[in-house]
């Protein structure tokens, strides 16, 4: 199992339990990550820490004084 953490900009759009899918975007060094139809976004990944899995389960919501955080677990 592999979790990783997306920011997301306001509550309500996930909750803990869902099953989400993701899409991947590629820059010119790196990977980046959005949650279902643009609820989240993760940080850069360079290429050996790729995502795998196509969809994966919300296990935490957590707000910060950052802002609202989406932790997802992935099976990899």
């Amino acid at each position: 199992m592999r979790q990783m953490e997306f920011k997301m900009e306001r509550t309500g759009l996930l909750e803990v339990g869902d099953v989400i899918p993701v899409t991947e975007y590629k820059l010119p060094n790196s990977w980046y990550y959005v949650l279902g139809k643009s609820y989240a976004m993760s940080a850069n990944y360079p290429n050996r820490e790729r995502l795998k899995s196509e969809a994966g389960k919300v296990i935490e919501i957590k707000e910060t004084d950052r802002g609202y955080y989406v932790v997802v677990e992935f099976e990899e």
